[in-house]
């Protein structure tokens, strides 16, 4: 049995004495794989993979840890946020399961509600049809004031929004690659860029995307979550964003990716740029051998 994945988003990227205190708190309880600070987008993302048990303690030591140190009224920072602990997913790595992570899921959000005593909602595989963008648009004060109009109602802890530690996202969701685009160019460049390239507007299917300024490194980002990689690979999706700067005016500096991506991403990413034809996660020796043997 593999171990599930999680990958907990904290609205810090700046101070690195309270990064590293989440950090630790995470990783006294799982293995910390990965973690991705953020100073422009002032937020931070951790990876982490442990059984159910392991899982539940150290993300609730990690929110914990977070709330000591994290206060969203002197917070500012690119990226949309309601919560110290914005979203926390719980991931398989094996679709298979995606039962197991929606358990721990819930589990989790149970002992966030009644250990930590902060308001939780539910989104992905628990929520069908909601995402984090539907909680986060307009930030922490819109999300109380449809909390207080009755809108929406947190479904574990307190029915109040706390205005230091906000709320926190929970879900289980597949695994998915957040992939970042840093040009030479504008705000409006940018957000048109992401325009073209996401979904909603007709865009690549499964791709969620915003424009964002940078102004600690003097940039503009195109930042993305590609949520169905094999819908929309990664080459085809940056062979996108350069065509459209090119159009705009804007020049691409490079990219950079959040947290750990599928294997079998990397395969076809890696395919293209060699010229190899059907280059994909079977060819990979690794990947192989974390395949169960037929019967």
């Amino acid at each position: 049995m593999l171990p599930l994945e999680s990958v907990p988003n904290f609205s810090e990227g700046r101070d690195r004495e309270a990064v590293d205190a989440i950090g630790a708190a995470l990783g006294a309880r799982a293995r910390l794989l990965d973690v991705h600070a953020d100073p422009d987008h002032n937020r931070s993302v951790f990876t982490l993979v442990g059984s159910e048990a392991e899982l539940v303690d150290s993300l609730l030591a990690g929110i914990e840890a977070a709330m000591e140190r994290i206060d969203l009224r002197r917070h500012e920072g690119a990226h949309p946020r309601v919560g110290v602990a914005d979203v926390v997913p719980v991931v398989p790595v094996r679709p298979d399961d995606m039962e197991r992570a929606k358990r721990v899921a819930l589990e989790l959000a149970a002992g966030i509600g009644e250990e930590l005593a902060l308001p939780v909602f539910l989104y992905g595989e628990l929520a069908p049809g909601r995402g984090p963008a539907f909680f986060r648009a307009g930030g922490l004060r819109r999300l109380r004031e449809r909390v207080e109009a009755g809108e929406l109602a947190p479904e574990y802890g307190p029915g109040e929004l706390d205005e230091r530690s906000g709320a926190v996202l929970i879900g289980a969701r597949r695994p998915l690659i957040a992939f970042n685009v840093n040009l030479r160019g504008d705000l409006a460049s940018a957000s048109a860029i992401a325009a073209a390239v996401r979904e909603r507007d007709g865009g690549f299917p499964g791709v969620r995307a915003l424009g964002l300024e940078l102004p600690r490194a003097g940039l503009v980002q195109v930042s993305m979550n590609i949520e169905d990689w094999e819908a929309a690979a990664l080459h085809h999706v940056l062979a996108r964003v350069e065509s459209e700067a090119s159009a705009l005016g804007a020049e691409v500096l490079g990219s950079e990716l959040v947290g750990l991506m599928p294997g079998g991403a990397a395969a076809a990413a890696a395919g293209a740029a060699l010229r190899i034809d059907g280059l994909d996660a079977s060819r990979v020796l690794e990947l192989r051998l974390l395949e169960p043997e037929a019967s």
